[in-house]
């Protein structure tokens, strides 16, 4: 059964996992925390006047019947002592508290890779993204990506096209507010083969914060992020430096049509600390 106190907990904005473990430390449940005073909790390292305003602010009923809205339209619930929780991601200092799935979760296989890049991406990075995707699924690898127009999109579009590779989308938004709207089709498509993944309430409008805050869990479920193509100050470095600084591999593919904005990108990318993308596919090329 969810804890629905852990849950009016985890969605407060800027209470991360390593906070609130510090809280349950100190208090020895999710509830004791609810019935602190705003003088106690500051007691807490890394709580301060806003956090335990926000805290002593909570409405646990309201939160117990918003979870029930939240079941009764197939949201799963997956906190961190769930056994359906990434072992890879629960091992980060800032893992999400909880995530909220829809579509056949758990769905993440052993191998996982994150393939990412520009909204405005080129007809050949899309075709590579799709043909990679593709390649990787039909190897047994589950493919992340963060749902948006460009080589996320082609990404999702190319492990779904093969016969039964898994995707798992991370939103910037909550699981009813599908980002962007047109993507709500193929939204649709990855509930049945995978899963749309977020750590904010489902109810959650697409806002800015949470759409960087994404790039470490599509870094954090991965063993490895590709890169297809990010312009030199694109949303994809954001990706990449999350996933360097888990100690991911990041790759990415190399412009040979010489785009000025795309080389300033991979510059960026090698700079960082990115490799090449391996020639050989394999599994081992790519995840060794």
């Amino acid at each position: 059964m969810v804890d629905a106190a852990w849950i009016a907990l985890s969605v407060i904005r800027g209470l991360g996992g390593k906070t609130l473990h510090a809280l349950i430390d100190h208090y020895g449940a999710p509830d004791a925390i609810l019935g602190a005073s705003a003088s106690d909790l500051r007691r807490v390292r890394g709580i301060g006047p806003t956090l335990s305003a926000a805290i002593t602010a909570v409405n646990l009923p309201e939160v117990e019947r918003a979870l029930a809205r939240w079941q009764d339209r197939g949201v799963r619930v997956i906190t961190l002592d769930d056994p359906a929780y990434p072992p890879a991601l629960r091992m980060l200092d800032d893992a999400p508290p909880t995530l909220f799935a829809k579509g056949q979760w758990p769905c993440m296989t052993d191998r996982a890779v994150a393939i990412v890049g520009t909204r405005t991406a080129s007809p050949r990075a899309l075709a590579l993204a799709q043909r990679v995707a593709g390649d990787l699924a039909e190897q047994g690898v589950t493919v992340v990506s963060g749902l948006a127009l460009g080589i996320d999109s082609a990404a999702h579009i190319g492990a779904l096209a093969t016969t039964c590779g898994m995707t798992v989308a991370v939103l910037g938004s909550g699981l009813f507010d599908i980002y962007p709207p047109e993507h709500a089709g193929l939204a649709a498509a990855i509930e049945r083969r995978g899963a749309l993944v977020c750590e904010i309430r489902p109810d959650t409008r697409v806002n800015t914060p949470a759409l960087v805050a994404r790039n470490r869990i599509i870094s954090g479920l991965s063993q490895c992020v590709l890169v297809v193509q990010t312009d030199a100050d694109g949303g994809a470095l954001h990706a990449a430096r999350a996933a360097l600084a888990q100690g991911r591999r990041v790759c990415y593919v190399d412009d040979p049509l010489g785009n000025t904005n795309a080389g300033r990108g991979i510059n960026a990318l090698r700079e960082l600390g990115a490799e090449p993308l391996p020639p050989d596919l394999s599994i081992n090329a790519l995840l060794g």
